[in-house]
């Protein structure tokens, strides 16, 4: 018997609450805290009403300012099943920016935890109630007492029905590379095109679980740990910290789970410093030796070539002696795919998990489409490529190779700003992705780079950042950030920045007594591999592309700052301002002895 289809979230909650009411929904790692489907649909029962009695009709919007925690998942359904407009604010924003983005959604309520009360208050923005759902704040709303004050009488089921497919179910902020972030009006129809369509190719299943460990503001944590777990019934494990997925993972073993690249990259990283330096000796060979047929076997899938049967059998033999206890160690040995998003992933790392047995499907979307316009099953992915478009969905490919899309993924608009939804889709409904890709014969799809950031150097010669940042990325994961320099000049130079996340370790391994950026910067060691690394990109790339000269910056760049957006998205022209002294140095006639050249 198929399961039935519904036009909003609210009917299709409805629907998966009922399937099994005591299973579990929603968990914490090590099950501190836990809800059933019956404690969930009651805690979204209890909300709405909450938010009515406060005031909140259809059509209002609601705005959410918390970490990822069991807690949100209710109050933001609830929200739903009031017919508002629900969506997160990033935890890291400035009363400055809070103010923007909370007066062009026109929230009325803010539902937060005790720490962000301060600085909603500094932003100015006029709200009718602040909501706080941990410590007790002079002048807000507690959520017990919210909860506390919704009418006995008020009609839930009556509520959530009037909720329309046209609703604006959600706002998405792109952290855009320049300006305010825009508001991207996204309604239940979207959301419910969006899951299933992905279910078709993917296929979900009641109870298949999966983490929240991303900025619930972020789509793409709201598409897999929110919106699919209201169509499809998935368990969701909220993991608070990022830094703390990998225990998570290995707590939970998701059956399905996704991540953006850099998350990946330091999966990557994380496995070969660990097989690097397993002390035992054979145990060592044994991993390096697995770990090398992986790559071996990727090499064929990442050229698009059948794996010979001997290679297919040697790492048959890996897998069951050594790829599979890796697999078990990391948590993914119940996985049946995974996926990468929001940016686009080195090749290298693709194969190196392809290699490990974890097959992960590279999908291409943005928030303007719902979250993922284009992916495939992992028996059907091409390495390289981000999948073909879901069904339903048109594209064409503009003059100057720009992807132009159309159906209904493509959001309402932007709030409040019809000028700038009219650039960004047509009188025809064509939505400009602002991305170039090329297509294959059987509609798979191949990012090359963002419309505005290819480089075209003084020769006229066209080159993607992008390829040339992840050639050299891949060969050393003490790069945390790096911009490709070389638009009307000469030859490619680099900014790079280190990974704040990996310079203690770093530190720490090779006993340096300061882990700070600007003394490893200067390190010998650090510069050592740093050019090393580059050298080893280089290989891989044209000449024309390949950076010659580099120099590090004695900062880290931190997400939402001045050099990258909150989804590590770099900055590129407040980049080329921001450092133009020290770019103009990397062209100099007789570099300083900051500017460094490849091994």
């Amino acid at each position: 018997m198929s399961t039935p289809r519904f036009e909003t979230l609210c009917a299709a909650f409805q629907y998966n609450a009922s399937i099994d009411p005591d299973a579990v929904a929603l968990r914490t790692p090590g099950d501190a805290h836990t809800l059933t489907w019956r404690e969930y649909a009651a805690g979204v029962r209890d909300a709405a009403a909450g938010l009515a009695a406060l005031g909140v009709r259809r059509g209002d919007t609601v705005a959410l300012m918390m970490s990822n925690r069991v807690e949100f998942y209710p109050l933001e359904v609830g929200a739903q099943h009031v017919g508002a407009t629900s969506f997160s604010v990033y935890n890291t924003l400035s009363a400055e920016q809070l103010a923007h983005v909370l007066g062009n959604a026109g929230a009325r309520v803010v539902i937060c935890e005790a720490q962000y009360v301060p600085r909603l208050r500094d932003s100015g923005v006029p709200l009718d109630h602040i909501v706080c759902i941990d410590d007790t704040v002079e002048g807000t709303v507690p959520v017990a007492e919210m909860i506390a004050g919704g009418a006995p009488d008020f009609d839930f089921d009556a509520s959530w029905r009037a909720v329309e497919p046209g609703d604006v179910a959600t706002l998405i902020y792109t952290s855009g590379t320049t300006g305010n972030p825009k508001g991207v009006e996204t309604t239940h129809a979207n959301l419910m095109f969006q899951a299933y369509g992905l279910g078709d190719v993917l296929g979900f299943e009641f109870g298949d679980s999966i983490t929240s460990f991303m900025p619930s503001a972020h789509i793409a944590d709201r598409l897999t740990a929110l919106y699919l777990q209201e169509v499809f019934g998935t368990q969701v494990t909220a993991v608070p910290d990022p830094k703390l997925i990998a225990a998570a993972l290995a707590d939970l073993r998701p059956t399905i789970w996704g991540a953006v690249p850099r998350v990946w990259e330091k999966l990557k990283a994380a496995i070969e410093f660990v097989v690097a330096n397993e002390p035992d000796d054979t145990r060592r060979q044994g991993m390096q030796w697995a770990l090398s047929v992986g790559a071996k076997r990727s090499e064929y899938q990442l050229a698009g070539q059948p794996i010979p049967d001997d290679v297919a059998a040697e790492w048959a033999k890996a897998d069951e002696l050594v790829l599979s206890t890796l697999r078990a160690k990391l948590g993914f040995d119940r996985l049946r795919f995974a996926l990468s998003g929001a940016a686009p992933i080195p090749p290298q790392t693709l194969g190196f998990f392809a290699g490990l047995g974890v097959p992960i499907s590279e999908i291409w979307g943005m928030s303007e489409l719902s979250c993922i316009c284009s992916v495939s099953h992992p028996n059907d992915t091409r390495l390289g490529t981000v999948g073909r478009l879901l069904a339903g969905m048109e594209s064409r490919i503009a003059e100057d190779g720009e992807l132009l899309v159309r159906g209904p993924l493509v959001m309402k608009g932007y709030r409040g700003e019809p000028e700038k939804t009219a650039e960004a889709v047509d009188a025809d409904g064509w939505l400009s992705t602002g991305d170039v890709v090329t297509v294959d014969d059987d509609g798979y799809l191949r990012v090359v780079d963002r419309k505005k950031e290819l480089i075209i150097n003084a020769a006229g010669k066209n080159m993607s950042p992008t390829t040339i940042e992840h050639a050299i990325k891949a060969a050393t994961p003490l790069i945390g950030a790096m911009a490709t320099i070389g638009d009307a000049l000469p030859y490619n130079t680099a900014l790079i920045v280190l990974d704040a996340e990996s310079a203690e370790p770093y530190a720490a391994q090779h006993n340096l007594p300061d882990a700070s950026a600007a003394a490893l910067a200067t390190n010998p060691e650090v510069l050592e591999q740093i050019a090393a690394g580059i050298a080893a990109g280089n290989a891989k790339l044209s000449r024309v592309e390949q950076v010659k000269r580099f120099r590090i910056l004695p900062v880290f760049w931190e997400a939402g700052g001045d050099e990258v957006t909150l989804t590590m998205k770099l900055k590129r022209k407040v980049i080329a301002e921001k450092y133009a002294a020290e770019i103009a140095e990397l062209y100099a006639e007789n570099p300083a002895d900051y500017v460094q050249e490849p091994a």
